[in-house]
């Protein structure tokens, strides 16, 4: 028995098996260790257990009628789309049931007049905004993983994106989701009403509760009118302080672009070997800028941003020409991960977000952090809303490394916390942060989330383990 859970965690037996196949069918079930083998894990480096099954609804009636067999059975509970969460919130416990909602991939409405969107948990996100695109309309968010993640996945996740500084993040688009609560109700909350104040924003509750609270099985999304002109330019610096300087004379400039995204010179040099795109390796910063809106709007701010880069110390600014050339500079920005990832066995691609004035620091204290634990680190991230994403390249199968990266991980935790940073903007907290949440947000806020997955949750069948430990949310036996 785990300690930290009220679950017997062996391999579930054949009589639950034979319970689930009857509601979904025997090919919708998988227990066979090789099958099983890739949902024992998500995109988290050196997390995988092995479930004890994986079943793949296609509707939510059939999500509720698992939920409550496996309640039944004090199976625990742990959801996934595509596994490509970075903080460990899929990775499933031994012998739990994994939730696979994949093939819940139907786009159920798209309403131009109300300009909303309804979905299956399991669309992919890029095709919500392809499916917005085609009535001329607009879904911003865009997580680096847009062209494989799914759209449950990221309101559970709150995910965020290049596109935040402008437009925010997952949760300033959700008007209504439906729910598997713990119990295996089916509710759905909020509507697609502008302006809804009729009691307690439940629907906000459970957006970002990593699957701690309740399954999401269909989502209602706002859209947007797509803009109709883009440009995209790239700045190339000889100091990172020089970069952080154009971004804060951006922002005092009253524009907020839709992209202000930069990569390291490490960073750069991955991605130019990568890509080959055509990038300078011995800059020490590279500043991506994308403005959108009304094509005069557009043309004025990238005129003034290019301004402002080259004042604040820019080598040298480029424009790109049209969209092609745009989408091609931007990819420099997103393949970055990919391009790190080729470099070591492991890649840990970090998540923390500081206030915008003290980025030059953070991004100089992460190097010092590196060398002095002798590490790679390559860091690229969000500059224009402050999110930073500290990627160590490293092999998890050197156990010495891997210590100095848990080191020089609590050290940048640790700073970031000091500069009134978080611990995370846009990855969650999983099982990756979960040390460090009660650090950030004190006694009283900690409890306060204790207390509501007592509530909603109390034998902690949801995704255990997750935010914080089982033994913390669990009720206490003497009352």
């Amino acid at each position: 028995m785990n300690r930290e859970t009220s679950f017997d965690l062996k391999t579930v037996d054949s009589s639950f098996v034979a319970a689930l196949q009857g509601i979904l069918g025997v090919n919708k079930v998988l227990t066979e260790h090789e099958d099983i083998i890739p949902y024992a894990f998500d995109g988290t480096a050196a997390l995988k257990v092995r479930p004890g099954a994986v079943v793949f609804p296609e509707s939510s009636v059939e999500v509720s009628q698992c939920v409550k067999l496996a309640r039944a059975a004090s199976v625990p509970v742990v959801t996934r789309g595509s596994g490509t969460g970075l903080s460990g919130g899929s990775v499933p416990l031994d012998g739990c049931l994994v939730i696979c909602l994949v093939k819940m991939d139907q786009i159920v409405e798209v309403d131009p007049k109300n300009l909303t969107l309804r979905a299956q948990c399991g669309v992919i996100t890029k095709e919500i905004d392809d499916a917005a695109a085609r009535v001329g309309l607009f879904y911003p968010p865009d997580p680096g993983s847009m062209k494989i993640s799914t759209i449950g996945g990221n309101v559970a996740e709150n995910s965020g994106g290049l596109r935040g500084l402008k437009y925010g993040v997952t949760r300033d688009y959700v008007m209504g989701i439906q729910v598997v609560l713990p119990d295996g109700e089916l509710v759905f909350l909020g509507n697609k009403c502008v302006k809804d104040v009729a009691g307690y924003s439940m629907k906000d509750l459970f957006v970002g509760s990593e699957g701690t609270l309740g399954i999401i099985t269909e989502v209602l999304l706002k859209l947007l009118p797509r803009p109709k002109a883009r440009r995209t330019m790239l700045a190339l610096y000889d100091s990172m302080e020089a970069a952080a300087e154009t971004i804060s004379a951006i922002i005092a400039a009253r524009i907020i672009p839709c992209t202000l995204e930069f990569l390291d010179r490490m960073t750069v040099g991955c991605v130019e070997d990568y890509a080959k795109i055509g990038l300078p390796t011995d800059v020490e910063a590279l500043v991506l800028m994308e403005t959108d809106g009304h094509p005069v709007v557009v043309e004025e701010e990238a005129a003034r941003m290019m301004e402002l880069a080259k004042k604040c110390g820019a080598r040298e600014v480029t424009i790109a020409a049209d969209e092609q050339e745009g989408a091609k500079l931007a990819s420099a920005r997103r393949s970055a991960f990919s391009a790190l990832a080729r470099i070591r066995p492991t890649t840990i691609l970090e998540d923390v977000t500081v206030p915008r004035s003290e980025l030059a620091s953070m991004v100089a204290f992460i190097n010092e952090v590196a060398a002095r634990h002798r590490l790679q680190i390559g860091t690229f991230g969000h500059l224009g809303d402050g999110n930073l994403h500290p990627t160590f390249l490293t092999d998890e199968r050197n156990t010495e490394e891997m210590h100095r990266v848990e080191l020089a991980l609590e050290e940048i935790v640790s700073e970031t916390l000091r500069l009134g940073g978080t611990v995370t903007g846009e990855h969650g907290v999983g099982l990756a942060k979960k040390a460090f949440v009660k650090r950030q947000l004190g006694e009283g806020s900690y409890e306060l989330m204790r207390t509501i997955k007592k509530a909603l949750d109390p034998t902690g069948l949801l995704n255990p383990g997750k935010i914080f430990d089982l033994a913390s949310a669990s009720p206490d036996p003497s009352v």
